[in-house]
């Protein structure tokens, strides 16, 4: 049966709107005969950017209301950036797609400074990050790091009004909305580890609708949904939530002519005085028992009591 309508919701803000547009993009080229609409929605996380996300519950609070969309019969698809997407779903809900992964690194936006290493002490960075601000502290201890919440045009402004020396965003969502120029430095990952599934975009849907399921295949990037399960099966086997201090990030390579997977990981107490890394590597194949044995291995060295305690 094809659908005479494809609903999508997502959040307003300019990144979100971007993203739920490229999504509809690719649905009209795959899918002429069906109409696209765009169904944006105010969360509480976009409503509420006075208090810290770890305040409002995490970053859950920006897909709630899109969730709700979905058990209504309001939208078909929810189109999210897969880091602000909890570990753990309500029932009912599904996964059922991720596209093609973007650059996932963090990037410095500074006027004045090219790189964190060129920044002077007491500089100050903005960030709502706790994952962010945690490592970037521990590799640039003189910095001083501050909440900063809003939207990146909300942010960008702040900067350029003198509120920071720099700021520290995702490098995907700058590209996406064309402010590459604005990007210092693109941080490597061995020194802030992202945050799970950041980079790529993720549609969720009622896992009983079935005839969305061609909708749903066309959309799926094979490789992008395997390496960002792995990683969110880090934060679910830690019972983390999304503002808590958890990176996992998986690449794909080659070892030995054959494919293989590396997931490294990040987790940290709420002050940065204890944190943990571990990354291991695997062929492709066991990239389930990877995500497992990374979990294991961030459990024995006490990532439980580093997240129970937070």
């Amino acid at each position: 049966m094809t659908l005479e309508t494809l609903r999508l919701a997502t959040r307003k803000s300019p990144l979100a709107l971007w993203q739920a547009n490229d999504v509809a993009r690719k649905l009209r080229k795959g899918f002429p005969e069906t109409a696209i609409e765009i169904v944006g929605l105010s969360t509480e996380g976009d409503r509420n950017r006075e208090v810290s996300l770890s305040t409002l519950g995490g970053k859950g609070v920006f897909v709630k209301e899109l969730e709700l969309a979905l058990f209504s019969g309001e939208a078909d698809f929810a189109v999210h950036s897969m880091k602000d997407v909890p570990s753990v779903l309500p029932d009912g809900l599904g996964l059922v797609a991720m596209c093609e992964r973007a650059d996932p690194t963090d990037a410095l936006v500074s006027n004045r400074f090219e790189s964190l290493r060129g920044l002077p002490r007491g500089a100050r960075i903005g960030s709502s990050s706790l994952r962010r601000c945690l490592q970037l502290a521990d590799a640039f201890p003189d910095l001083v790091f501050e909440n900063l919440r809003g939207n990146v045009e909300t942010r960008l402004k702040r900067l350029d009004d003198g509120d920071f020396e720099g700021i520290i965003l995702a490098t995907a969502g700058l590209e996406r909305l064309e402010l590459s120029h604005r990007i210092s430095e693109k941080i490597d990952v061995d020194i802030c580890i992202p945050s799970a599934g950041q980079g790529a975009v993720g549609i969720e849907a009622r896992i009983d609708r079935e005839e969305l399921r061609p909708f749903s295949d066309y959309l799926n990037h094979v490789s992008t949904h395997l390496q960002v399960s792995c990683e969110r099966w880090i934060s679910q086997s830690l019972g983390a939530t999304c503002n808590l201090p958890v990176g996992a990030h998986a690449v794909m390579g080659v070892d030995e002519a054959e494919a293989s997977l590396q997931l490294s990981t990040f987790v940290s107490d709420l002050k940065g005085d204890r944190s943990l890394r571990v990354s291991q590597k695997a062929p492709v194949h066991a990239s389930d028992e990877l995500a497992r044995q990374v979990a294991d291995l961030l459990i024995d060295q006490g990532a439980l009591e580093l997240i129970e305690g937070a």
